[in-house]
């Protein structure tokens, strides 16, 4: 039985190893972090920047996982009980945070590889779309980020229901 527990927790991390990993290698190969980095002025910050992003895809990896340990509505109902305000209030700063950093992610790595690709401009010339691209580009960043903001919402109020 052990020998059992003991192959799924290796295979687990192994899977979770592997998903980090090809985050952090679709974000070196598209040369997302460099690209950022000289936009804003701070290349000497790159390798912090791509610690960074391995330190958040782990934890998100393990956040995933293991999520009944990082629900801070109920550590917060448990550790105050007499200001359910508290749980609340924190709450939705997390999911307005989680949910614009998680638009801002995935908004930013689908550019990236639209860019990369050049899958955008051919896709426009198949379809013979020619007036407002940017419209839909920009429609598609923001229905992620309001999609993220929901999720985050149902899922935070699931916990302190």
């Amino acid at each position: 039985m052990a020998v059992k527990y003991i192959l799924l927790i290796l295979a687990g991390a192994s899977y979770g190893l592997l998903a980090a990993a090809g985050v952090f290698t679709v974000f070196v190969a598209v040369g997302l972090i460099p690209r950022f980095a000289g936009r804003t002025g701070t290349e000497k910050y790159v390798l912090l920047y791509e610690e960074m992003v391995i330190l958040g895809t782990i934890f998100g990896c393990v956040a995933s996982v293991f999520n009944e340990y990082v629900r801070l509505g109920v550590f917060l109902q448990n550790t105050f009980p007499n200001l359910p305000w508290l749980a609340i209030a924190c709450g939705t700063a997390v999911q307005f945070l989680g949910g614009g950093f998680g638009g801002i992610f995935i908004g930013c790595l689908a550019l990236a590889i639209a860019e990369m690709l050049d899958s955008i401009p051919i896709f426009t010339r198949r379809i013979s779309f020619q007036v407002g691209l940017a419209a839909v580009v920009i429609g598609m960043a923001l229905g992620k980020i309001s999609g993220s903001m929901y999720y985050y919402w149902a899922r935070i109020h699931r916990v302190i229901e």
